[in-house]
C-alpha cells in the first residue's frame, strides 16, 4: 500500500513494514525565531507527528530516522538538544533514533522517518473502510493547538495561568497504544488528527467514498479552549473543529463494535456516516451546517 494514508504499507519477509516520513520548517511548521518553541519543543513535536501517523494504523513503532537542515547560525548545541528531545520521546514510545543525515539549509528543517510493524494486514486500519451506518469518535480532548496558535498570533489574550494549561493540553505523545486497541477492537477507518478534524473527518469520507455528518456540540473540548473561542467570536466547536496537530485519532466504527471500542480507549462519539456525498459536514446546535476550514500550515 503506497501513498494516500497515514504511512506506507510493505511486506518483508512475512511481516508488514509500515513506513511514514514527515517534514517541518521553519516558519512555516514552528517559529523558533519568534520565541513560540525552543530547538527541544521542535524536536519534540516533530517524533510524535511521526509516530501519530503509526498510532493511526493500529502499527507497532519501529525504529525512527531524523534528518537536520541547519541554517547558518544555528548551533551544535541548539542541534544537539532538538535530537536529544526527539530521541526521548521515541525512547517512550518503545522506538529509538538509528540514524538520519544533516545538511546546511536555508531555514530550519527537521525530517522524520518511523518505521512500525503489524504481523498481519487484518491489525491495520486505513482511512477508507468507513461505510453507512457507521459511529464517529475520537480519541481525548481536543482544541489547545489551535487556542494556542490564536493566543501567540495576538489574536486573543490569556492570563499565564491558562497559557501554560494549553500548552500542557497541546504536548501530548502520539496515541500509539489507543491506535492499537481501536484497530483491534474493530474500527473500520481512521486518521491521526493533524489538519484540524473538520479536514481530517473530510480525507475519511473521501478515502471511503461516504458522508461524515459531526455535531460540534459534541467535540472534546480541552480546558482553556472554551474562553479562547468567546474571545475570538467563535462556538468551541468552529474553534476545536479547525485546530490542527491534534494527534488525537479520529475513527469510524460499526455500532456493534461500540463497545468493544468503548473498552479499548478513552473515546468521544460524535457523528455517523451515511451514504451522501463524500464530505465531512459540521452541524451547529441547531442542526444546521457550519463551514470550517481545517488547519493549513503556510508562510
Amino acid at each position: 500500500m503506497g501513498s494516500g494514508d497515514d504511512a506506507a504499507v510493505v511486506e518483508a519477509g512475512g511481516a508488514l513494514s509500515v513506513v511514514s516520513t514527515d517534514m517541518v520548517v521553519e516558519g512555516v511548521h514552528f517559529r523558533l525565531r519568534e520565541g513560540w518553541q525552543t530547538p527541544a519543543e521542535v524536536g519534540r513535536s516533530a517524533m510524535v507527528a511521526a509516530l501519530s501517523d503509526l498510532a493511526a494504523m493500529g502499527a507497532r513503532p519501529g525504529e525512527a530516522y531524523v534528518s537536520l537542515g541547519l541554517p547558518s547560525g544555528f548551533s551544535q548545541e541548539q542541534a544537539l538538544e532538538l535530537v536529544a528531545a526527539a530521541d526521548a520521546v521515541a525512547a517512550d514510545c518503545s522506538s529509538a533514533v538509528l540514524g538520519g543525515d544533516v545538511v546546511a539549509a536555508p531555514a530550519l528543517i527537521v525530517s522524520v522517518t518511523v518505521l512500525g510493524w503489524a504481523d498481519r494486514a487484518e491489525q491495520l486500519a486505513r482511512r477508507s473502510g468507513a461505510a453507512p451506518g457507521d459511529l464517529v469518535g475520537v480519541t481525548g480532548r481536543l482544541g489547545a493547538p489551535g487556542a494556542l496558535l490564536a493566543v501567540r498570533e495576538g489574536h486573543a489574550e490569556v492570563g499565564e495561568d491558562e497559557l501554560a494549561e494549553l500548552k500542557r493540553s497541546a504536548s501530548h505523545g502520539p496515541r500509539l497504544d489507543e491506535g492499537r486497541a481501536l484497530a483491534g477492537a474493530g474500527v473500520s477507518a481512521m486518521i491521526d488528527v493533524s489538519d484540524g478534524l473538520a479536514a481530517d473527518a473530510g480525507h475519511l469520507a473521501r478515502a471511503g467514498g461516504v458522508q461524515l455528518t459531526l455535531r460540534l456540540a459534541d467535540l472534546p473540548v480541552a480546558a482553556g479552549v472554551t474562553e479562547v473561542a468567546e474571545r475570538l467570536d467563535l462556538t468551541p466547536g468552529e474553534l476545536t473543529a479547525a485546530s490542527g496537530e491534534e494527534y488525537e485519532l479520529c475513527f469510524c466504527a460499526p455500532p456493534d463494535a461500540r463497545e468493544a471500542v468503548e473498552r479499548a480507549a478513552g473515546v468521544t462519539w460524535i457523528g455517523e456516516v451515511g451514504a451522501g456525498p463524500a464530505e465531512a459536514l459540521l452541524l451547529g446546535g441547531g442542526g444546521e451546517v457550519v463551514r470550517v476550514e481545517g488547519f493549513e500550515h503556510r508562510w
